[in-house]
Order: structure tokens, then sequence, then C-alpha cells
């Protein structure tokens, strides 16, 4: 989402940086990890990080396909989730609690269902394929809502959080290549 829209004029601006890219789920320490910079939700960021805003703000998507609902009824409150399947994300620590919000009331949902993964794509994917609700980032699922797909729920019990940062230590002499990759990834 954040990364690989950029990437093509990243790469043609400055051919001669190499990114090397290492994926992992949950908080990193760009320091002991001898990693340059990171992209993490703002939630995550270590206070004594430079932070760069990439994305906009982001909000969660409850999505389930046509076929899952035909013989179940839509969730109408965030304890509606208990009477369903769902498809739960494991994270560092555990499977991932699903949070919800309506004006001050906040909820935590542990869902169970048939599946834990530890990527949002399979959710997306077994979601689709009717093994129950996926919980994934609305951009990740708007083309399959559009098309009808899928099928979004819960939609009022999910506001809007602040997305996606790219992060890394304060440097007297940061590198040129760092500088241009935020620059290049900085939300304008």
């Amino acid at each position: 989402m954040v990364l690989l829209p950029r990437l093509t004029a990243f790469a043609e601006a400055y051919p001669d940086i190499v990114l090397d890219v290492v994926t992992v789920t949950g908080p990193v320490d760009l320091v002991a990890g001898e990693f340059d910079a990171g992209i993490q939700l703002g939630e995550y960021i270590q206070k004594d990080m430079i932070a760069v805003r990439v994305t906009q703000e982001l909000r969660l998507a409850v999505v389930g396909s046509p076929g899952y609902f035909a013989s179940r009824s839509l969730p109408r409150k965030p304890k509606d989730l208990n009477d369903h399947r769902c498809i739960g994300l494991h994270l560092p620590g555990g499977p991932y609690r699903w949070e919800f919000e309506r004006g001050r009331k906040a909820v935590t949902i542990s869902v169970n269902g048939p599946l834990i993964v530890d990527d949002t794509n399979l959710v997306i994917q077994a979601a689709l394929a009717g093994v129950g609700l996926g919980l994934a980032y609305e951009e990740q699922v708007a083309e399959h809502v559009a098309k009808h797909r899928l099928i979004r729920v819960l939609e009022d019990w999910t506001p809007p959080f602040p997305g996606f940062f790219m992060y890394y230590p304060s440097r007297r002499h940061q590198p040129a290549a760092l500088s241009a990759l935020v620059n290049a990834l900085r939300l304008s």
C-alpha cells in the first residue's frame, strides 16, 4: 500500500539506489536490526524516532462474500460477530482482537473461526472463498466491494485512524539514499 505504488517512479528517478526490503509483522528495532528506516502504523513507532506520514488516514473493513451471507444475517453491531465464523489475523503476541468504535463507545472482540493467518492478503482470499468474515484495510478490499465480490458490514463501527509512517533514527548525517526515499514516500 505504501512502497509498491511509488516504487517504479523512485527506481526511475534513482537508478543507482537498491532498496533492500524486509517484511516483518509487528514492531522492529531499527538500530538493533541495522535498518535505515521502517514503515509502520503510527501507534507502534517509538517516540525517539523521526516519523514522516506516507499514507492518509486508514480504515478497517469487515467483509464477507455473498455466498457466506446467503445463509447468515448481516452483523449489525460488533457483538454479533460472536455468531459468525471469522478469519483471524495472527500478529506477534497472538491473534489480533478486532477493535471497533462508534462515537464514544469502543468495543474489542476476540473473534472465532476456522482459520487464523498472518497476512491480510490471505484474509481477503479466504473471505472471497466464503470461509468467513475477514478484517482488512478498506483500500485492500475496495475493488472487491465495488464489484460485489465482498459485502462490507459494520462500516459505522470502523472510524479512520492515523495511517502508515516512515520512521528512522535521528542522525546528524542522513544517507543521501534515505533522504531520497523519504522525499519520494512523504505524503504531500
